[in-house]
C-alpha cells in the first residue's frame, strides 16, 4: 500500500464519527456465518467486518418471533492490516438479527439495506436453523425443458391429427419442426418427447448443464400439460405407446365419445407402464451423466380429462370408477367443489380463474385426495423413477386459504424429504415468499422478483412479457440495485442461493426478444417481429450476469442458441437443430466453465463494488477466491475504476479477465490488470461484459 493512501486513510479514521461505509459488510454466506446451515440448538458464529481500527464497537442484535432485539457485544476475532472481523456466538434457533457499529457518540445500522443512520428492518439477515437443502442444488446450472418443442426422438408415439378435440379445437400433429408457432397452439403437437432427452443427454452435458426441469410429463390433452389427466402415468405421447388402437375423430363423428385411439393410447396399463418404464430409463441415463432431474407438480388444479372428474368419458367401462362430473356419487365427488347438483354430466364445479379445463382440487373437503397427492409426490422421486425434486405450479393458489396452504405444503415437505431428502421444492410464486421460506416448506422459488424482473428493466426497459417499455428503468443502475436489495431481503440465504434464476421461460417473453425494447405479442406484431432489431450485446450482458449471480442460472431451451420470441405461446418454438446461433452457444459454454472453475459462485458472498447510468459492478468472493463482474449497457466504451478492495482483494494485486464481450462479440480474454490501491482500472465496450479472477495459485 503507498504511503499516499496511508496517509488518506490515517486522517479519515482521526474525523470524529467517520466510518468507512464501503468496508462494513456481512452476509449469510458461509464467509460470515459458522456453520451455514446450523441445526436447532448448535453454536453459530455470526461475524461482522469494518474496516481496521475505524469503529470503537460492534453489536450483534438478534429478535425471537418479533420480540423486541437483544444487543450482544461482539469481539474482534481477525484483522488483516485493513478489514476487522467481529464475531459474537449465539445458539441457532429461528431469528432475525442486524448489527449496529459504534464510533464516538454515532451509531450505525447494518443489515441487507447496507449500514445506515437508521434501521429499517425490513431488510433485517435470518437465521433458520435445520433448513437443510441438497449440496447439489446450491448454484446448480439447470436446463428447462418444455418437452413437445425440444427433440423428436421417435415418432411411434407422434400425436395423429384429429386424434381427440380439446378446447373445441382437434389434435394436430406438425409435419415441419421448423414451422412458426400458430396464436392457439396449446393442441398442436411437433412431437418433442422423452427419447428426444435421451439423444441429447451429450449435448446437455457438454453445455454443462446440471440439472434438467422438465414440464410437466403426466398424461395430459394439452402440449403443455397443466391439465393433467392422470398423476400416476408418463403421457404415452411423449413416451412409448406399446398397444396401439382405436380411430381418430372423423368430421361427422368430431365429439370425443368417438376419439377410441386418444382413449387407448392414455388409458390402456401397457402403454402407461411403457411409459413410465421410458421415464425411469431418462433419469437413470441423466444421472449417469451427472445432471439432476426436477418435475413439474401442478397440484392445485387437474386437467377437465382426469379420471376423477372424466368429463369426456374416456374412462368409463375401463374398470375405472366413475368420474365426478357423470355420477354424483362417484368416490371423487369430493375431490372438486361443486356449485350445484346438475348430474349427470354436472359444469358447475370450481376452476382455477374460471377456466374450466381447470378444476381446482378441493383438498380441504377430501382428506383421501390430500393422501393421494402426498403419495403422488413420494412416488416420483422414489424408486424406481427417482427424480431430484419437484417445481411447483401455482403454489400459493393451493387450498382456499392461505393457513390451509401452509399446512398443505409443511406436509408435502415432510413427505418428500422423507422419501428423498436430497430432493429440492421450488415453487412458482409471484409476490413475497418469506412466509414459505421458513425452511419447513418450500425450499426456494423461481425467482422473478429479484432476478428476472430486475435485470431485464435494467438491460432492456421492458416488461418482462414485452407488454410494456419504461424507459426509467432502463440501465438505471440505482432503481436496479434498490430492487435487488429489497426482493433479496424477502429470501434467506437457503433459498437465494437455489433460486431458479431465469431469463426467459413458458410464461414470459424470450429474453433475446426483449432485447429489441418492442412492446408486442403474436397476435399483434406476429412472429417475424420478436427476431428482428435484437441486440446481441445485451444478451451476452445478461448470460454473464445469469451466470455469475447467486442462484441457480436456468437455461429455458434455445435461449443457448438463439431462439426469440414473443409471450407464449411464441415462446415455445421448436428447439433450433441445425440453426443454432454457434456463437451464442459457445459463449453459454464457456460463461458455465467459469462458474464451475469458480466454485465460490454457488455459495460465496455478494456485494455491488460500483454502480453508475448503465453499469452494474459487483464482487463474488470468500477466502480463496474473488471474482469481480462488470456489466457495460451503455452504446459506448467505458472506462471504470472498480474498488474491488471492498471484495477483499488484496491492495495491490492482479486480476485476470477470464471473458469479455461487447456488441455481441466476445472472447476469452486473458487480459492481466493491476490492482492499484484497491482499485481495478478497466475498459469495457458498448453493450459489454468483463469477468475476472484475482490472481491467486488457488485457482486454476
Amino acid at each position: 500500500m503507498n504511503e499516499t493512501l496511508i496517509k488518506k486513510i490515517r486522517y479519515a479514521r482521526n474525523q470524529r464519527g467517520y466510518i468507512n461505509l464501503e468496508a462494513v459488510f456481512s452476509d449469510e454466506s458461509e464467509n460470515f456465518v459458522s456453520p451455514p446451515e446450523p441445526k436447532s440448538g448448535e453454536p453459530v458464529t455470526i461475524r461482522l467486518r469494518t474496516e481496521h481500527g475505524n469503529v470503537d464497537g460492534a453489536f450483534l442484535h438478534i429478535s425471537r418471533q418479533g420480540a423486541e432485539p437483544t444487543p450482544i457485544s461482539m469481539r474482534k476475532i481477525r484483522s488483516d492490516g485493513f478489514f476487522d472481523w467481529y464475531g459474537a456466538e449465539v445458539f441457532a434457533e429461528k431469528l432475525s438479527y442486524y448489527f449496529t457499529v459504534v464510533k464516538h457518540d454515532y451509531i450505525y445500522y447494518f443489515n441487507k439495506l447496507g449500514l445506515y443512520p437508521e434501521l429499517d428492518d425490513t431488510y433485517n439477515f435470518m437465521l433458520i436453523p435445520d433448513f437443510i437443502t441438497p449440496t447439489w442444488a446450491k448454484g446448480a446450472v439447470m436446463y428447462q425443458i418444455y418437452i413437445d418443442r425440444f427433440k423428436n426422438g421417435s415418432r411411434a408415439n407422434d400425436v395423429v391429427n384429429n386424434e381427440y378435440a380439446y378446447l373445441g379445437k382437434a389434435a394436430r400433429h406438425v409435419d415441419n419442426w421448423n414451422q412458426p408457432v400458430p396464436l392457439e397452439d396449446f393442441c398442436n403437437f411437433y412431437g418433442g418427447d422423452l427419447q428426444g432427452i435421451i439423444e441429447k443427454l451429450a449435448y446437455l452435458s457438454d453445455l454443462g448443464v446440471e440439472a434438467l426441469y422438465l414440464n410437466p410429463i403426466f398424461v395430459s390433452p394439452s402440449n403443455h400439460k397443466y391439465d393433467a389427466q392422470d398423476y400416476e402415468y408418463v403421457d404415452p405421447h411423449i413416451a412409448v405407446i406399446v398397444k396401439d388402437e382405436g380411430e381418430p375423430l372423423r368430421y361427422e363423428k368430431f365429439h370425443n365419445r368417438y376419439a377410441t385411439m386418444y382413449a387407448a393410447r392414455t388409458t390402456n396399463a401397457v402403454n402407461l407402464i411403457a411409459s413410465n418404464q421410458l421415464f425411469a430409463r431418462l433419469i437413470e441415463l441423466a444421472h449417469q451423466q451427472g445432471i439432476k432431474v426436477i418435475l413439474d407438480g401442478v397440484f392445485n388444479h387437474c386437467g377437465a380429462f382426469n379420471k376423477w372428474l372424466d368429463k369426456e368419458n374416456f374412462y368409463s367401462g375401463k374398470g375405472y370408477p366413475p368420474g365426478a362430473y357423470r355420477e354424483e356419487n362417484s368416490p371423487y365427488h369430493n375431490y372438486f367443489k361443486w356449485y350445484d347438483s346438475n348430474w349427470p354430466n354436472n359444469d358447475c364445479y370450481d376452476s382455477w380463474w374460471g377456466f374450466d379445463n381447470h378444476p381446482k382440487l378441493n383438498y380441504e373437503a377430501s382428506p383421501e385426495l390430500y393422501n393421494y397427492i402426498l403419495n403422488i409426490a413420494k412416488k416420483w422421486v422414489s424408486p424406481p423413477y427417482n427424480a431430484d425434486g419437484w417445481r411447483l405450479d401455482v403454489a400459493a393458489d393451493l387450498g382456499s386459504s392461505e393457513t390451509f396452504n401452509h399446512k398443505f405444503w409443511k406436509n408435502f415437505r415432510n413427505a418428500v424429504k422423507e422419501a428423498n431428502p436430497d430432493a429440492i421444492i421450488l415453487a412458482e410464486h409471484y409476490g413475497d415468499p418469506k412466509n414459505w421460506l421458513l425452511g419447513d416448506e418450500w425450499d426456494t422459488v423461481m425467482n422473478y422478483d429479484a432476478f428476472m424482473e430486475p435485470i431485464t428493466w435494467f438491460l432492456t426497459g421492458m416488461e418482462k412479457h414485452s407488454e410494456a417499455f419504461d424507459h426509467s428503468k432502463l440501465s438505471n443502475a440505482m432503481a436496479f440495485e434498490g430492487s435487488m436489495r429489497y426482493y433479496m431481503a424477502r429470501m434467506n440465504i437457503h433459498s437465494t442461493q437455489m433460486a431458479m434464476n431465469e431469463l426467459s421461460n413458458h410464461d414470459h417473453s424470450r429474453f433475446l426478444t426483449r432485447t429489441n425494447m418492442t412492446v408486442g405479442r403474436l397476435h399483434t406484431m406476429g412472429a417475424a417481429a420478436a427476431d428482428k432489431n435484437v441486440n446481441m450485446g445485451i444478451m451476452l450482458e445478461a448470460v454473464v450476469f445469469q451466470m455469475t449471480w447467486p442462484g441457480n442460472p436456468t437455461i429455458y431451451y434455445g435461449d443457448e442458441s438463439g431462439l426469440a420470441g414473443w409471450s407464449d405461446p411464441d415462446n415455445r418454438r421448436p428447439y433450433p437443430w441445425g440453426r443454432e446461433n454457434k456463437t451464442l452457444q459457445s459463449f453459454h459454454k464457456a460463461c458455465i466453465k467459469v462458474r464451475k472453475d469458480h466454485p465460490m459462485l454457488r455459495t460465496g458472498s455478494v456485494m455491488f463494488l460500483y454502480n453508475d447510468q448503465g453499469i452494474i459492478s459487483y464482487g463474488r468472493w470468500n477466502h480463496d477466491d474473488h471474482v469481480a463482474v462488470i456489466l457495460n449497457n451503455n452504446n459506448v466504451v467505458k472506462t471504470l475504476n472498480i474498488p474491488v478492495w471492498k471484495m477483499e482483494c488484496a491492495l495491490d494485486s492482479k486480476m485476470e479477465a477470464l471473458i469479455s464481450s461487447s456488441e455481441g462479440k466476445w472472447m476469452r480474454d486473458g487480459g492481466i490488470y493491476d490492482v492499484v490501491d484497491g482499485t481495478l482500472t478497466v475498459t469495457v465496450g458498448a453493450y459489454g461484459s468483463l469477468i475476472l479472477a484475482e490472481k491467486s495459485e488457488k485457482i486454476g
